[in-house]
């Protein structure tokens, strides 16, 4: 059995019953929360402070789960170390009220920083973020995404980390899209961490510029098919969590076509 997620960046107008009511009615098995109803840090809704054990029954009663909150903290930021500590904190609080593991962190961008540097002050961030999420039984996990899309870069962040505190997001898109990295390529760098994976589509543009355009799930040439097997053959049994960017792109279809279609492309696969 497949576990199926889906990011609440695709669905950013719903509230949170109708979140919860589609996900079931789609036939997902768990919710990925990444801002709900246009607030990004949903630890600032009631739903998910004075309200939130109201909240963890709703979402139990009905069948789901919550298989990951999606922070916005950027590790490598220097600046924002503060900040990021406390968003951190905060959804450390949720997760251990809604019994979830995971935390989805980005790595950012490093600008005109060397490379060995950056992975450094990576690693550094990490140690005082992880900690705080271990102490409570919770993992951060970096995403193959921005300035850390290359799994040679993961990589080397990772072999330096506690990896009971830290862990990789696998976005399946990312790499082969933007960087031409083979799935098998990533997999055989990351394999080892990976405990997650977010899932999209998309075509090359036809003029020549080597840009892109999200498209339904399986109707694009990300070999998403191959890389499912490749997973599923190799052991994984995390979330295969749909992150359909309607939030920043919205022009791409609504919630209400491209939830239910990837449910059916997944389930197909099994």
């Amino acid at each position: 059995m497949m576990n199926l997620s889906f990011t609440t960046l695709g669905c950013p107008d719903w509230e949170l019953d109708l979140i919860i009511k589609r996900a079931v009615e789609y036939g997902f098995d768990a919710i990925d929360f990444r801002g709900v109803a246009g607030e990004m840090n949903i630890y600032k809704l009631p739903a998910f402070s004075g309200n939130v054990l109201q909240t963890r029954d709703q979402i139990k009663n009905a069948g789901l789960q919550v298989s990951c909150f999606s922070s916005s903290v950027h590790v490598f930021s220097k600046e924002d170390m503060e900040k990021n500590l406390a968003e951190i904190k905060e959804y450390v609080k949720l997760c251990t009220i809604f019994n979830t593991r995971y935390i989805r962190v980005f790595g950012g961008g490093i600008g005109d920083t060397d490379r060995t540097e950056a992975i450094q002050t990576m690693v550094q961030h990490f140690h005082e973020l992880g900690a705080v999420a271990k102490e409570h039984g919770v993992k951060l996990l970096l995403e193959t995404h921005d300035d850390w899309t290359s799994s040679t870069d993961v990589q080397a962040v990772m072999e330096q980390v506690d990896t009971e505190a830290i862990g990789v997001l696998w976005d399946l898109h990312h790499p082969f899209r933007t960087l031409g990295e083979q799935p098998k390529d990533t997999w055989e760098s990351l394999s080892r961490w990976v405990e997650y994976t977010h899932v999209k589509d998309s075509r090359l543009l036809q003029d020549g510029s080597g840009k892109f355009q999200y498209c339904l799930t399986g109707e694009g040439n990300v070999p998403l098919a191959d890389t499912i097997k490749l997973l599923r053959e190799n052991g994984y049994e995390g979330y295969y969590t749909l992150e359909w960017e309607k939030k920043w792109h919205p022009e791409i279809l609504n919630a209400e076509e491209s939830f239910p279609q990837y449910v059916q492309f997944m389930r197909a696969l099994t």
